[in-house]
């Protein structure tokens, strides 16, 4: 049981440390000290919802409509292009625009909806949390669900550090042009796994 429980965490640490769109938001809502704590909530959340589905055995979806992997991978790559573009407009706008205290706050509905976008659209969040910690749950019968508990408990420790901890940078950010960079760099990270979704 033990066994189980280390590796489910470790595992899926590894994994979440992949899934970059979701992070690159996280870290920006974390940067910015809006409703870091529902943003947190609503990733570790859904990503519970998913890793459950996967240690049950809701994997066999994508094999059962032969459809579904497509209309993913593809949903996914629009949502993560536009989401670029819209980072590079706020980026074009300047740093000043940016700063927290500068910058009219999103609302929570608008961040949350975005959020859940980034986390639900993304094939790659379905292939790590449903497909592959499921299929690995399986060798630790019969203690998959202790698998998938300590599974889900890394990503609630790894969303709570990044989107908390974020803050730690704020001296870095205190710079109008830092965002400026942020904004970029997290425009080129949406295109960039849009870019490895298209062409496989």
């Amino acid at each position: 049981m033990l066994e189980a429980a280390g590796n489910g965490y470790l595992v899926a640490l590894s994994l979440i440390l992949a899934i970059g769109a979701q992070n690159a938001f996280v870290r920006r809502q974390g940067l910015r000290r809006e409703h870091v704590g529902p943003v947190v909530a609503v990733c570790a959340l859904s990503d519970a919802v998913l890793i459950g589905a996967g240690v049950t055995g809701f994997g066999a979806l994508s094999a059962a409509v032969p459809w579904f992997a497509g209309a993913m991978r593809w949903s996914g790559v629009v949502f993560l292009l536009v989401y670029g573009v819209l980072r590079f407009r706020t980026a074009l706008r300047g740093g000043e625009a940016l700063q927290p205290s500068e910058a009219a706050p999103a609302s929570l509905g608008k961040v949350l909806a975005t959020c859940l976008m980034l986390t639900w659209a993304n094939p790659h969040v379905y292939l790590d949390t449903v497909v592959l910690i499921g299929s690995i749950s399986a060798q630790y019968a019969p203690h998959q669900a202790v698998f998938g508990v300590a599974a889900a408990c890394a990503s609630f420790s790894f969303f709570a550090v990044l989107g908390f901890g974020a803050r730690l940078l704020a001296p870095v950010f205190a710079r109008p042009a830092a965002w400026v960079w942020l904004e970029v760099g997290v425009g080129v990270t949406m295109w960039a796994i849009a870019a490895g979704l298209a062409f496989g």
